[in-house]
């Protein structure tokens, strides 16, 4: 029996309709609309972002230091920029589920467009202006929470709710991403603390450089003004409506979050 060409368009419109509220979540995508590989996921990925406006950031991250990166823009709708020292409120209604978590997060003031010449690691960090705490929500378009296929999550923004961007620093050469110690508090409590880097992926400049290079090519490329969050230092937390949280990167910058 030939296989069945797969329809990034067909899978698309139901994701996009889930996220706009004009279907129920689905329980699950039909086996025929489930990407069966990244190629296929980044191009359902692509449509739901064209669909949803301007890209405003992108969130990449690796299970290791030497596994192959993956990424997801994100959209102006769902990215939040603290002023200084205040929290961001999001009503809770907005989500299915949410779990949160701690991250780092780069700002580009220069554009890094699609090139011959790959860009070098040195080449990605002059592009950054600064370096910034976060907290990503994470949420999901389908019913049950990670119970999909990692090409089903990738094609659903990578599992993205909202990101905060908080407060950081413009010493950008004085980043040591390896040795940052961070925390995640959930209404005063701290749920996750690490002493040093908890994120897999290792040195996170791997994957601001294969998100110019590869990752960000088929949307355009990065831009001046991107935000790019390198993936979770803390794991996921799940919380409910209601709550408060913040992440502090010791001596780099906070960000807060009121889930109401």
């Amino acid at each position: 029996m030939p296989d069945t060409a797969f329809d990034p368009q067909a899978c698309a419109a139901v994701l996009t309709m889930a996220r706009q509220g004009r279907m129920p979540r689905p329980l699950d995508l039909p086996a025929a609309l489930r990407p069966r590989n990244a190629a296929e996921a980044y191009a359902v990925q692509d449509i739901v972002v064209r669909e949803r406006g301007a890209i405003a950031g992108w969130k990449v991250g690796a299970a290791s230091p030497q596994a192959l990166p993956a990424r997801a823009a994100l959209t102006r709708d769902s990215v939040f920029v603290a002023h200084t020292g205040l929290a961001v409120r999001l009503p809770a209604a907005g989500f299915a589920v949410m779990g949160v978590e701690a991250e780092l997060v780069y700002e580009l003031d220069a554009d890094l467009p699609a090139r011959s010449t790959p860009y070098s690691a040195d080449e990605v960090l002059a592009a950054v202006v600064s370096v910034r705490a976060a907290i990503e929500v994470c949420d999901t378009r389908f019913a049950a929470w990670a119970q999909q296929g990692e090409w089903s999550r990738l094609a659903d923004q990578a599992c993205h709710g909202a990101l905060i961007v908080g407060s950081g620093t413009t010493s950008v050469a004085g980043v040591e991403p390896l040795l940052q110690p961070v925390s995640l508090s959930v209404n005063g409590a701290v749920a996750v603390q690490h002493a040093a880097w908890g994120n897999p992926a290792g040195d996170p400049l791997r994957l601001l450089t294969w998100l110019a290079n590869e990752g960000a090519r088929s949307l355009g490329g990065l831009r001046a003004g991107h935000w790019v969050t390198t993936g979770s230092c803390t794991g996921t937390v799940m919380v409910a409506p209601g709550t408060v949280v913040v992440a502090e990167l010791s001596g780099l910058g906070r960000a807060e979050v009121h889930l109401g």
